[in-house]
């Protein structure tokens, strides 16, 4: 691995105002993450895990601290320089799949393509990662036709169809059956052990966890 982490965390807070109150869904984070690493980060709902997600994948700017990916600090980030990070560095798994229902399942991915400025073309070695997550032959079908299994790999192939340098799954066999779930975080550590991929996987689930390389628990706003 790469000696200097691709995320570094310092005393990173977030702080929302709700009414009259303030939540502190972040209290002085701290954490690094190797380039190509897969770490869980597990904890019950409430715990800031999702926060902390929302702010390494640019989509909520944070209170205080910082946040470095590949060297750039988040917090002096501009909106349109954290768009400009989600389309090229950070790549997101969600628990829901967000396929677009009127577009097949290669078009779902082709765009996010295009949108990231890239093309609608998926070359060879992404049609080898598209064999090994087995959705070859599900690709002109719509989201409605295929399984829960079936929508979250695909929604996995559209995460990494620009090769972004970090990849952000949030809850991804939230919505799984066992079988499923197994099946794609089998795949979340075939991405990581074949092709390097950094992975950073939130979960409330200890064995979803157990696939990552490292865990770190997280509780009321704090990695303990």
């Amino acid at each position: 691995m790469n000696e200097t982490p691709i995320i570094k965390v310092c005393q990173l807070t977030k702080t929302y105002r709700v009414g009259d109150v303030d939540v502190h869904a972040l209290r002085g984070v701290d954490f690094e993450v190797a380039r190509g690493e897969f770490i869980a980060i597990v904890g019950a709902s409430g715990s800031g895990k999702s926060t902390l997600f929302n702010v390494l994948g640019g989509l909520t700017a944070p209170s205080s601290g910082s946040v470095h990916i590949e060297d750039k600090n988040l917090l002096h980030m501009t909106d349109t320089e954290r768009t400009n990070l989600r389309r090229n560095t950070v790549g997101f798994i969600f628990q829901k799949y967000n396929l677009l229902p009127t577009l097949s399942a290669e078009d779902n991915i082709r765009i996010v393509k295009y949108i990231g400025g890239h093309g609608t073309g998926l070359d060879g070695p992404f049609r080898e990662v598209l064999r090994m997550l087995d959705v070859t032959d599900r690709l002109q079908h719509k989201p409605r036709a295929l399984s829960g299994g079936q929508q979250q790999r695909i929604a996995i192939a559209r995460a990494i169809v620009n090769g972004p340098a970090i990849l952000l799954a949030d809850e991804p066999t939230g919505n799984l059956d066992s079988q499923n779930s197994a099946a794609v975080l089998r795949l979340l550590k075939d991405l990581n052990e074949r092709l390097g991929q950094t992975i950073l996987m939130i979960t409330h689930d200890e064995e979803a966890a157990s696939y990552a390389r490292r865990r770190m628990h997280m509780c009321d706003g704090q990695l303990v």
